[in-house]
């Protein structure tokens, strides 16, 4: 094992080296030799954005916390930093003791955006290991992916051994404890520790499934190699919220996000038809009041930080918001800034957001997302004009200057009387805003282009096309400029990329690799972002990219993402689709009658008294249960 040596006169010669030193308070740092498993967190982005993701400090904070069980952290180097690593010979090394990341058991990424597909291309090979999962064997770590961008795979087939499906709490427990049982009983060829690793719930094995395509190019059917495999490999999900995390690493540069946070809800229930997350991370779990305040004064006696974020994909939807709030109010009194980073469009959210403001009131953000009421009941996003405007009024009238509001272009049955009704709901609000703070009042209005995401509704939508967002988005600018609102937008091409790989099978893997080959990286970021040579990536590799961004499948095609079940069932967003082109709404089913989606029934225990119920009707025994991380069975359950 090496440990890579000469770093610190590195340092000084590339920006912020406070991404890649180590050494930060809460960073934990292990005895290697006395290790039986090593696990490198890999974040492919810069250290800056990797930091503040949530998910690799949780699960970095489980591994470290079992006895002979080591974790440390890399991420993506900046471009200053990869030059000097290639023209010296520098190994990617881990944050916490400087080894090579080669030399880790397991490198496990976190897979947030597709814009980070080609840097993990890129750390494997700055690692010194194969990029091509095909060409890597037992003497080499094991890659695996997890977050939501793994619940569309096929993309990354041919780089990854292993993804983990669902919340990665349990999962990554499951995993780290097969490899340490597999590397004491002496190992074996690579094939057979992959077999093994499927038979743990949440885990798929993208080689040991086949994908078979029509003459359209269509996928056919995505078929498992051998019997035994389910045809459907079901993701993970907890019954409860783990512990909070409440000491975590604290970095010496600033990050995106740099202050406490708390997972205060998972899961969302709204139901808005274009949004990947409100699907895939059901069913809704909440965090009590009182583990919330407690959290946080281990948090702020862990940190010293004295901003706290409580994340949720609605804030205000957790069912005693108000309670924690006044629980916090009541423990910091105004020492503490809350941030609430994901609020409804409504009377309540501004209630809310006056409970938490303690130094002074500037900004407040709403996500109305849509220009009239007519399309946003057909995206399901249930909120009027009147219920804005109301809003609006009550965050003016109680001191706030600058209201931001989100929308998207380009979504499904989208008019340019849609587009007009942006403009006219920012006039109002700027309106609003003058009554009271006169010129002081600040509107701004920013947009994204809708991408037809995995496991969506959508799914069966197009993309719009570059021209047709382009042509909103200078509407947009021109007619906001008039009326005194700054606007900002997305580039369409830069979403075009991201709607293909989104959507994309096992065959963009090779433009995933050519477009490496051709120095692409840190696609998400404008600086190094570059169309013409994704297009060259893709004529040279056959890929049409319209045809994965522009292409409406039909109602019963097959996805490239069909055999990964994610709990909620095919015919519930099929049918969610077809209310769509009805513009029916469906109501949220926290505050309403279930709506039947199919998540409800998908943990380990129904499935298999399911399973037991059919094996019965067939006058068969019940499935054996003992020694099973789970199920093979339940994933053949309808």
């Amino acid at each position: 094992m090496t440990i890579v040596r000469g770093l610190d006169a590195v340092f000084p010669r590339v920006q912020k080296p406070a991404r890649y030193t180590g050494g930060e308070w809460n960073s934990v740092v292990k005895d290697w030799d006395a290790a039986d498993v090593r696990v490198a967190f890999a974040y492919p982005d810069l250290y800056d954005i990797g930091m503040s993701n949530m998910g690799i400090g949780i699960l970095y904070d489980i591994v470290n916390r079992r006895d002979g069980m080591l974790a440390e952290r890399v991420f993506a180097p900046w471009s200053d930093m990869e030059a000097i690593m290639r023209a010296e010979g520098i190994p990617l090394w881990s944050l916490e003791s400087r080894h090579r990341v080669r030399d880790f058991d397991i490198i496990g990424f976190s897979l947030s955006y597709e814009g980070t597909y080609t840097n993990i291309l890129n750390m494997l090979d700055l690692a010194g290991l194969p990029v091509l999962a095909a060409e890597r064997d037992e003497r080499h770590p094991l890659v695996i992916c997890g977050g939501s961008g793994a619940l569309n795979p096929d993309a990354l087939a041919d780089f990854v051994d292993v993804f983990c499906l669902g919340d990665g709490e349990e999962t990554i427990v499951d995993v780290v404890d097969f490899v340490r049982d597999w590397k004491a009983q002496g190992g074996g060829p690579r094939d057979e520790m992959l077999r093994r690793l499927q038979k743990i719930w949440g885990v798929y094995v993208p080689r040991f499934y086949e994908p078979t395509y029509n003459a359209d190019g269509s996928i056919k059917s995505i078929e498992p190699e051998e019997a035994w495999l389910p045809r459907k490999v079901t993701k993970r999900f907890v019954q409860e919220l783990p512990p909070p995390l409440t000491n975590p690493i604290v970095p010496y540069l600033q990050t995106v996000h740099d202050r406490m946070a708390i997972e205060i809800q998972r899961g969302c229930t709204q139901g808005c038809r274009f949004c990947q997350a409100g699907i895939i991370y059901r069913p809704r779990l909440e965090r009590s009041p009182e583990e919330v305040v407690c959290a946080a004064r281990e948090l702020r006696a862990n940190t010293g930080y004295d901003e706290l974020s409580l994340v949720s994909l609605s804030t205000t939807d957790h069912s005693r918001i108000v309670e924690i709030v006044e629980g916090l109010r009541r423990d910091f009194g105004d020492t503490l800034t809350i941030a609430l980073p994901s609020m409804r469009v409504d009377s309540f959210s501004v209630r809310i957001s006056e409970l938490v403001a303690s130094r002074g009131k500037h900004n407040i953000t709403f996500a109305p997302e849509a220009g009239t009421e007519r399309l946003r009941m057909t995206i399901n996003k249930i909120v009027t004009d009147a219920d804005l405007y109301t809003a609006v009024d009550n965050a003016f009238a109680q001191g706030w200057t600058n209201v931001k509001m989100y929308f998207m272009v380009g979504q499904p049955t989208e008019t340019h009387e849609d587009i007009e009704g942006i403009v006219t709901l920012a006039r109002r609000v700027r309106e609003i805003g003058r009554g009271y703070h006169g010129g002081r009042a600040r509107v701004r209005v920013s947009t994204s282009n809708f991408i037809p995401k995995a496991h969506t509704p959508f799914q069966w939508a197009s993309q719009a096309r570059p021209d047709v967002l382009r042509q909103r988005h200078l509407y947009l600018r021109d007619a906001l400029k008039k009326i005194g609102v700054q606007f900002t937008w997305e580039d369409p091409e830069h979403s075009l990329l991201e709607a293909v790989l989104s959507r994309g099978d096992r065959r963009l893997g090779k433009a995933i690799h050519r477009a490496w080959q051709l120095g692409s990286r840190f696609d998400a970021w404008h600086e190094h972002y570059d169309w013409p040579r994704w297009l060259r990536a893709f004529e040279e590799t056959g890929i049409d990219p319209e045809f994965y961004a522009y292409r409406e499948p039909g109602l019963f095609d097959p996805f490239p993402w069909s055999h990964i079940n994610i709990g909620v069932t095919e015919s519930y967003l099929r049918a969610e689709w077809m209310r769509t082109l009805k513009q029916q709404t469906t109501p949220d089913c926290h505050k309403q009658p279930c709506n039947v989606c199919g998540v409800q029934n998908q943990n380990a225990e129904d499935c298999l008294n399911r399973f037991d119920l059919r094996l019965a009707a067939q006058g068969k025994a019940p499935a054996n249960r003992e020694g099973l991380i789970r199920p093979i069975e339940m994933f053949s359950v309808s």
